[in-house]
């Protein structure tokens, strides 16, 4: 009997670590949709804290649901959570300002705007922040985001990784076959899967005075602008979007938005496959 109780013991504990492991695909299929820095909707991260939470924004998806989110976080100088975990992976990015996220013994390791980090689920931890103003972008596969008591916590067999922005890797036309040759555009590599139909994420670099577009296709793609402006169309006779940091724009699959910029301008690009960066000719 006990080898029996034994057994069921080792499934269950299988079973919630498998259930733990965060989503490598999106079946979500995007579309052409544009959220400008202006016109996001605002609330609480944690309603249960109220203002002693930071804001968060909406650009894609919904964080209280089951489903992959994107959304932004503004935090106040001098912010720092106290110890927690979340029942989810998210991957972050600092748009603004300086933020620290690791365990409540570690020392600070202020990450500036640029800045690339992952939180496990399970993994209990802090995050402060100290810059005048605080912004940065999350991104989770599933949902719903919750925050809860370290007494909670549980490994689910991925990692904490916190890359400052001097420590990227940046790649050029040279190195990768579907960025346009002699366009000057970089990439640098943040996470996930190139296999056939898994999620990735990459920053994209555009020089200053790029003029160009970028065809997305997979079933899914959605970009967030990290620095600079960039000015977007879906198609030549639409109207123009200018998008500074914190916007969001998706794209459906085989869609072509036309994009250019007047100074060098970092996106952060999520998708579940391949995607094309043209430069025009005539520029």
């Amino acid at each position: 009997m006990m080898k029996k109780y034994t057994i069921i013991a080792l499934i269950l504990v299988v079973s919630v670590f498998a259930n733990a492991q965060t989503p490598t695909t999106d079946a979500t299929a995007s579309k052409n949709e544009v959220v400008t820095a202006g016109h996001i909707e605002w609330g609480w991260l944690n309603p249960l804290r109220g203002d002693k939470s930071p804001a968060a924004g909406k650009l894609w998806g919904d964080r209280t649901k089951n489903e992959p989110a994107g959304f932004l976080v503004k935090f106040k100088k001098g912010f720092s959570s106290p110890p927690h975990i979340h029942n989810i992976t998210y991957r972050g990015v600092v748009i603004k300002g300086l933020l620290h996220n690791d365990d409540e013994n570690a020392e600070k390791q202020w990450l500036p705007a640029g800045s690339y980090w992952q939180q496990p689920a399970g993994e209990a931890h802090i995050t402060a922040a100290d810059g005048e103003e605080n912004l940065a972008f999350l991104d989770i596969q599933e949902g719903p985001y919750l925050v809860k008591p370290t007494s909670e916590a549980f490994d689910n067999g991925e990692r904490p990784i916190n890359v400052d922005k001097t420590n990227l890797v940046w790649l050029n036309d040279k190195d990768i076959e579907w960025v346009a040759e002699k366009s000057n555009v970089q990439t640098a590599f943040l996470w996930g899967s190139y296999n056939v139909n898994q999620l990735r994420a990459t920053f994209l670099k555009l020089p200053a005075g790029f003029n160009g577009s970028i065809k997305n296709l997979s079933p899914n793609f959605r970009a967030v602008v990290i620095s600079g402006s960039l000015t977007h169309r879906f198609t030549i006779k639409d109207a123009k979007n200018i998008l500074e940091p914190g916007s969001y724009f998706g794209v459906k699959e085989n869609a072509t938005p036309k994009l250019s910029t007047d100074k060098e301008t970092i996106i952060y690009i999520r998708s579940n496959g391949k995607f094309k960066v043209a430069k025009d000719e005539n520029n």
